[in-house]
Parts: structure tokens; C-alpha cells; sequence
């Protein structure tokens, strides 16, 4: 078998592809690889929810068969993969992340797990989160089942919520792919803080069944990889049309490189002070020097700002509605009370008191940020602005200021930011719109990242920028220190 070395665990998704196809080795011994990684390394990280290794080897074996009758179904075929613990895998645990769900069992598979089998990648485990997907608001990185997630970068750090062991996962080579969530900065903010490529897709464009509702408006899945270009062929197979997902828009995808409008055509919009003067004084260089690079891909930079709207409150009336609705059984039942984090218990229980006309009124108000929004569109085709103005904090640092006084989200980002585009992560979550999250440096021996936005379904347009990005880097490639 040839797997010398650690190369395998972090090569790319299209390139494990190739190489099973060329017989370096079979499906069954890179499933094997995989697991018994995840299984080792998992825990250091606080990444490893549930270990699926026997069903890993079970899926793997039928790859191998396939392709000895050269049944081929495409690039992700025999590729490992881990999914985020608020997606359902029939007859195994689905804790959410939270010790009241923490024997939950369900007897179907979420949507993305079935087109994933589909299309021959393999499942090897499930991968940890901020409890309940971050419902209510959370202060420490704590707010976990399995414990506070782990940088692989420095573990003194925190991997970012609440996707956090899916980013942690991919930056230590525990699986080549992962899938996560965001309702507002859950894929953003942990893949930036890890270094690792991820992609928000717009909203209805990945069906949500078999996954832990949060807010229906505001959910979407999407996947944490080593480049853009496997974001792109795993956004090709979890895409589509669902009849089990009220919000499904009902639109397939089809990674298109081929047919990707030049980059010197293209428009892209970004505010000078989000790189220099919002951004943390040690990560401006690296911001700096990826603006260049974009200038470099040929497109126009075009200085520019969000229409003027408060983002963060809006979102967060329209999250804390949502959310106290989906919730109420637990939160009526007492048993809120069994999660870890006290901010987190007390904003969930102070959700089912919103009142409907506040509820109404911010989605009004959604409405008119959608519309200016799209007249926004008109003169940019892209928008670029630091994924997070730093590195990831302290893992045992608080996430925000003490209950009562204004505070960050659940993932450790400001709702608001004068000017500019510092608050793209509400405003694009309201939105529904993509975005693609690329590692461009360090700054204190930690990574930084890049977001690139763009209008709904235009997908392809931001994962071309993103592989032209990545043609002229190598923060995708990095890899954490060995411990």
C-alpha cells in the first residue's frame, strides 16, 4: 500500500480520487487510513463525535467492487468524508452537540449524507459542534458535549463555532473533506481560524432533511476543504432539488470551470479600512498582500460598501424568533437546563419571549436589506473582505462581554462594524448568499482568510476566483505543526 508519509491525509479530495483510480491503493485501505487517524488525533482536538469506521470499510469494500466492474460515479468516488453531528445517520447517535440529545437515534440519513453515498464517498465519522449549533448565544468555547474545539494550529486556541470539529478535522488531515453548517458565520469563522478552504452555499441550494433546525431562513450546509476546486465538486454532489426540505430551492449545481467568466471581467468590491484599519494590526500584511493577489487574477477592484442597515439586530430578532419556536419543547421541558454554557441557556429561554410584531418587523426589514442588496449587484459582480479581522482567540477566553451588554454572535463575530463590509456575515446570512472562505497567511504563527461573496448562485463565479487565488498561493496547502 502505498501511504508512506502523511501526503495522503492531506491531499485533496479530487487527487485521493485519482490515485485510488490508479490503483496506488484500494477505497478500503484509505477508508482504514482515515478512520484509525480520526480515531487517534480526533480527541486532541475535541473533534471526534462518533467514530462510523466499521460502516466506513463497509461503503469502501463496495467502491472497490465497483470500480473492478468500472462503475465509475464521478470525482469523489472512494473519498473519506465526516459530517458535522447535527446531520442524522440512520440507526447512530445524532447528539446536536448537547447532553439532553445525547442518546438521540434516528432512523433516516440527512439528505447530504445520502448524495454523498451516492456519489461512492465514504462516511468515516461524525465530527463535534458547539451545542446545539450555537442556539441562544454562547460565551465560552466550552459550550460543548465534547468539549471546547482545539486549533490544530496552536490548541490553546479555539477551532471557531460552530462548526468546529469539521474545520479541525480537515486542518489536521483527519479527513480530506467535511461537512458543516452556518446560520451566521458557523463555516466562515472556524475555517478561517483553522485555515482551511470552505464554502457557504445560497440558501435552498443543499437540502437541510436529517439536519438540526435552527432558524428555516437562515440554515444552509455547505463543505470544509483543502481547495476551492473540491468545494466546488462537493457542492456538485450535495446540491439539488429536496421535496423533504421546505426551503429546497429546487436548483441543481454543476461545478463549471471550463465555463467560468474570465477574471479580468470581473468587478470586485472591498473596503480599504476592513484591511487595515478594522483588521487586527498583526494580520494586515497578510490582508494586504491578498488584495494584491486578486489584483494580480486580472479582476478590478472597485471600492465600495454595504448599504447601510442594521444587520446584527435584525438577524439576531430573526434568530432569536426562529430559534425559541424549533427549541421550545426543550426549553419548556427544564431540560435547557443540561447545556454547559449559562449565557447560552439564559438566551435560549429569553428567545420564546420575543414578540411576534418584533419578529414581523425585522423580516420587513430583511426584505428592504435583500432589495438594496441586489441593487448592489448591479455594479459589483464580487465582494472581498477579511472572513475574521484576526487569528482565533484563547480557547478559554471569554467569546464576548457578560450577559446584558451588547455582545458578539455565537461565533465570536461583531454583528456590527462601521462602514464598509464588516458586517457581510449577517448581511449575507439575511441575504442567502454564497460565500467562499480561502486561507491567505498568518499573523502570529496563525491563519488568516479571505471571504469572496457573491450574489445568489453565483457559485461558480466565486470558486473561479478561488482557484485562480489558490493557483497563486500556498496557504492552502499549509499544514499544522507536527506535536
Amino acid at each position: 500500500m502505498a501511504m508512506a508519509g502523511s501526503d495522503v491525509f492531506f491531499a485533496t479530495a479530487a487527487e485521493l480520487n485519482a490515485r485510488i483510480l490508479k490503483k496506488e491503493f484500494s477505497a478500503e485501505e484509505l477508508a482504514r487510513a482515515f478512520t484509525e487517524r480520526l480515531e487517534q488525533l480526533g480527541p486532541r482536538y475535541n473533534a471526534l463525535a462518533l467514530s462510523l469506521k466499521q460502516e466506513a470499510l463497509r461503503q469502501a469494500r463496495a467502491v472497490d467492487k465497483d470500480l473492478k466492474r468500472d462503475r465509475l460515479r464521478g470525482p469523489l468516488q472512494g473519498v473519506p468524508y465526516a459530517a458535522k453531528d447535527l446531520l442524522s445517520y440512520s440507526g447512530q447517535p445524532t447528539t446536536w452537540g448537547a447532553k439532553p440529545y445525547a442518546a438521540q437515534v434516528f432512523d433516516h440519513s440527512a439528505t447530504v449524507i445520502e448524495k454523498l453515498n451516492a456519489a461512492g464517498s465514504v462516511i468515516t465519522g461524525k465530527l463535534s459542534m458547539v451545542e446545539l449549533a450555537g442556539g441562544g448565544g454562547y460565551r465560552f468555547a466550552s459550550a460543548s458535549l465534547f468539549g471546547p474545539g482545539l486549533n490544530p494550529w496552536d490548541r490553546t486556541r479555539w477551532s471557531g463555532g460552530s462548526s468546529s470539529g469539521s474545520a479541525a478535522a480537515v486542518a489536521a488531515g483527519l479527513a480530506p473533506f467535511a461537512i458543516g453548517s452556518e446560520t451566521s458565520g458557523s463555516i466562515v469563522t472556524p475555517a478561517a481560524f483553522c485555515g482551511v478552504t470552505a464554502l457557504r452555499p445560497t440558501y435552498g441550494l443543499v437540502s437541510r432533511h436529517g439536519a438540526m433546525a435552527l432558524s428555516w431562513t437562515l440554515d444552509k450546509l455547505g463543505p470544509f476543504a483543502r481547495s476551492a476546486e473540491d468545494c466546488g465538486l462537493i457542492l456538485q454532489a450535495i446540491a439539488g432539488k429536496d421535496g423533504k426540505d421546505a426551503g429546497s430551492a429546487g436548483k441543481s449545481f454543476y461545478y463549471t470551470p471550463q465555463y467560468a467568466r474570465p477574471l479580468n471581467e470581473l468587478r470586485i468590491g472591498f473596503a480599504a479600512g476592513d484591511f487595515a484599519d478594522r483588521a487586527d494590526a498583526a494580520a494586515r500584511p497578510a490582508f494586504a498582500a491578498a488584495l494584491e493577489t486578486l489584483k494580480g487574477c486580472g479582476a478590478k477592484l472597485v471600492e465600495a460598501t454595504l448599504p447601510a442597515y442594521p444587520y446584527g439586530a435584525v438577524l439576531a430578532t430573526i434568530l432569536g424568533a426562529e430559534q425559541g419556536s424549533i427549541l421550545e419543547p426543550l426549553i419548556s421541558s427544564g431540560r435547557v437546563d443540561e447545556l454547559a454554557d449559562a449565557s447560552q441557556i439564559a438566551g435560549l429561554k429569553a428567545s420564546l419571549e420575543i414578540p411576534a410584531r418584533d419578529y414581523l418587523k425585522a423580516m420587513r426589514i430583511r426584505r428592504l436589506m435583500q432589495d438594496a442588496m441586489q441593487l448592489m449587484w448591479g455594479e459589483l459582480d464580487v465582494i472581498a473582505a477579511p472572513a475574521r479581522p484576526g487569528i482565533a482567540p484563547k480557547v478559554d477566553q471569554p467569546l464576548g462581554p457578560p450577559p446584558g451588554a451588547a455582545s458578539p454572535n455565537r461565533n465570536g463575530s461583531s454583528h456590527a462594524a462601521p462602514g464598509g463590509f464588516g458586517a457581510i456575515i449577517p448581511a449575507g446570512n439575511l441575504a442567502g448568499l454564497p460565500a467562499l472562505v480561502l486561507p491567505c497567511g498568518f499573523a502570529d504563527s496563525m491563519p488568516v482568510a479571505l471571504q469572496l461573496v457573491g450574489p445568489p448562485w453565483s457559485e461558480n463565479t466565486l470558486l473561479a476566483v478561488g482557484r485562480d487565488f489558490q493557483t497563486r498561493t500556498d496557504w492552502h496547502k499549509r499544514k499544522p505543526p507536527a506535536e
